[in-house]
Parts: C-alpha cells; structure tokens; sequence
C-alpha cells in the first residue's frame, strides 16, 4: 500500500496559513477553509501514478470532523477516495506521533510500500523507523505550519 499524506502533499493549504500565524492559531478557521485548497499538480500526479500498482491510503492530520468536506475535496480532484484514517478530534499528539502511531497500525496487517509525507518532522521520525519515506517537496513546507503543529499539538 502507499500511505498519502493530504495538506502539503496533494492539498496546497497556503492560503489557510494566516490562521496559523496568530497565537493560539485559529484551527476551526484552517480547517473550514481546506474545502477551496488548490490541488497541488505534481502530488495529484504521484497519487495517480501509485494507485496504478497501490491500495492507497490516505493518512491526515485533519482531525475527524473535517472527513466530509475532505472526502468530497478528494472526489473532486479525481483522487482515490478508499481508506482515509483522520486524527480523532480530541487528539492533541504532533502530527509526527499520531502518524507513527497510525502506520504501526497499518504496518502490522499490511506491506507498506511507501509513505508520502511534507512534514520534514514527520519524515525523520518515519525514517529512522525504518519506512520508506517520500518527501513531498514540491511545495516549501511553512515554518508556521510545522511550529503550530509542534507547539500546539495540532493539525
């Protein structure tokens, strides 16, 4: 299986970073505007290319209540809507231990061929696990971004 990361990978959420540069960051407002992200060209296009030969599953630090308008933000692109696994709504973990967490899980049923991910945070963590990590870079990843979710525990 490839395991997909959504914002930063597919989803180009710079337009929702204002709500971040703020502190405590506005994360109802961050979330309520992922539905308008653009789809970033060169993620659309790896995901394309891996569902090919791949189960894809997506795996997001979105937290649950944002699985509609995510879903349908999916459908909309043309991606594959299968297995989506969203960060419970009451979970404060970085988003590098919640993914770990997750891919452990996922990890222990099934092979995991490669994890795409833009958190450079994230990234070494799965690494040094072990997984083999592509770093979605066609997309600078924000500082605000990776400090919100570090501090705060959220994304």
């Amino acid at each position: 299986m490839a395991v997909i990361d959504v914002d930063g990978v597919v989803a180009d959420v710079r337009h929702r970073l204002r709500f971040l540069r703020v502190h405590p960051g506005d994360w109802d407002a961050f979330f309520a505007a992922a539905d308008i992200d653009p789809p970033l060209a060169e993620g659309v296009e790896l995901v394309h290319t891996l569902a090919r030969d791949h189960e894809v599953i997506w795996l997001t630090g979105r937290p649950e209540r944002s699985r509609p308008a995510t879903v349908r933000w999916l459908q909309e692109q043309g991606l594959p809507v299968g297995e989506l696994r969203m960060r419970p709504d009451d979970d404060r973990r970085p988003a590098r231990i919640f993914k770990r967490s997750e891919l452990r899980r996922m990890g222990a049923r099934r092979r995991v061929a490669v994890v795409v991910d833009d958190d450079p945070a994230v990234v070494e963590l799965l690494r040094a696990d072990g997984w083999p990590v592509l770093r979605a870079d066609w997309l600078a990843y924000e500082p605000t971004l990776g400090n919100a979710q570090n501090e705060e525990g959220r994304t």
